[in-house]
């Protein structure tokens, strides 16, 4: 009977934490869809002066630049410390630390120290990719390695100048990173065992900073993602590269997440570059990109974008800019908070500049309309980790700090 109760006890826990995703859920790096859209409801409207009110904040989770993964009653977040790079899992309730995981050395450079990856939640798993391009499956529950490899020293790539900077991708049964070694620009693993289930042998471009997603265009499954040369899509199936679109990258870091839609998909990357717009169309079990604009109107540097009712928000450089996504054209710019990060959640955005100002302000695109702003503690470098909103609160991840606000209309 005692054996029956802990079994049904232990299974309880682990469905609190990585049971089927309850409303809210913001499970890896820019949400369900990794598009930077909430489907959440029933958020306040505007804010008080002094901004919404904080529920907790902690301070322990070490060095980094990466955002949060949220899964039932768990936070995920990765962070640096003492010379180790781990990942930590967190109370959802009051931020209190439940278990830590070292996964690897940590790295540093004239950016600062830490991880700069999200990590992604799996059913009862969570895979983490270190800034020093340690990969890892670890149990929900309580942290365990499942498998682990190093994706850099097993397909010969070598770092990139600010560090290995992707959240990993799961999709069925496999995971997806990108080395950027020797025709090994992007390989599939089994999820479950790690092992190597194909590598993109046609595609040996460097990492970019960005993380891929996947869709499927016209029946085929499709993964796409930003290299340190092209905007590329690679099929999931075999790792076949059909396309690879040179126009909308630079040549020092490519960093937004592709954002997909309608069998098109958005590239942007800054220092001078641009946006590019590719129809994309499916023959013969391949798939074919044909740029359809390109625009000088949204040099977004590493804060993405987001596609609300035909529209893309994001920052150009420092100026919060709004573009129609079928052709391109500027609805409005406004510099808001200054130069920085954003999602989308109940007709708002929630923004976040890397000097610390958090502003709401409305997707629309008649203009910018600004609902409320405030301002979080300076900490050391800038702040680069995307907000979350999950679960009626928003997060803000600075550094070695995670605050939690409510957000939800009383």
């Amino acid at each position: 009977m005692r054996l029956i109760v802990c079994l049904a006890l232990i299974v309880a826990a682990t469905m609190g934490v990585a049971g089927q995703s309850p409303t809210g859920d913001w499970p890896q790096w820019r949400g369900p869809s990794r598009s930077g859209l909430s489907t959440e409801t029933g958020l306040l409207r505007e804010w008080p002066a002094a901004g919404p009110r904080r529920l907790w904040s902690t301070s322990n989770l070490g060095a980094g630049f990466g955002s949060i993964a949220v899964r039932g009653n768990r936070i995920f977040v990765q962070g640096a410390r003492g010379g180790r790079s781990s990942v930590a899992a967190l109370n959802r309730a009051d931020g209190t630390q439940v278990w830590v995981r070292d996964i690897g050395a940590a790295g540093n450079n004239d950016r600062g120290p830490g991880p700069r990856s999200t990590p992604t939640v799996d059913g009862d798993r969570l895979y983490v990719l270190s800034e020093s391009g340690d990969l890892a499956c670890l149990r929900v529950l309580d942290g365990a390695v499942i498998w682990q490899r190093n994706i850099l020293k097993d397909f010969g790539a070598r770092n990139i100048s600010w560090l290995v900077s992707e959240s990993p991708l799961v999709d069925g049964d496999r995971l997806f990173v990108s080395p950027g070694g020797r025709g090994a620009g992007m390989v599939a693993l089994d999820k479950m065992t790690g092992k190597t289930v194909w590598v993109a042998k046609e595609l040996s471009d460097e990492a970019g900073y960005a993380s891929a997603i996947v869709a499927d265009v016209q029946g085929v499954r499709t993964v796409m993602t930003f290299t340190a040369a092209a905007g590329i899509g690679v099929r999931a199936s075999d790792g076949k590269l059909m396309w690879r679109h040179r126009s909308v990258s630079n040549n020092t870091a490519n960093i937004a997440t592709p954002v997909f839609f309608d069998n098109k998909v958005f590239y942007t990357s800054s220092y001078g570059t641009g946006g590019a717009l590719l129809g994309l169309r499916a023959q013969a079990g391949a798939v074919h990109a044909q740029e359809i604009y390109f625009t000088r109107d949204m040099q977004n540097h590493h804060g993405g974008v987001v596609l609300v009712n035909g529209y893309l928000y994001g920052f150009d450089n420092s100026i919060l800019t709004c573009i129609e996504f079928a052709t391109g054209k500027q609805m409005w710019q406004h510099r808001s908070v200054g130069k920085g990060s954003l999602v989308y959640a109940d007709g708002h955005l929630y923004l976040f500049s890397e000097n610390r100002v958090v502003g709401l302000a409305e997707a629309t695109p008649v203009g910018y309309r600004e609902k409320g702003r405030f301002r979080i503690a300076e900490q050391d470098w800038q702040s680069w980790a995307h907000p979350v909103v999950s679960g009626g609160r928003l997060y803000l991840r600075d550094q070695g700090t995670l605050a939690a606000y409510d957000i939800h209309a009383q």
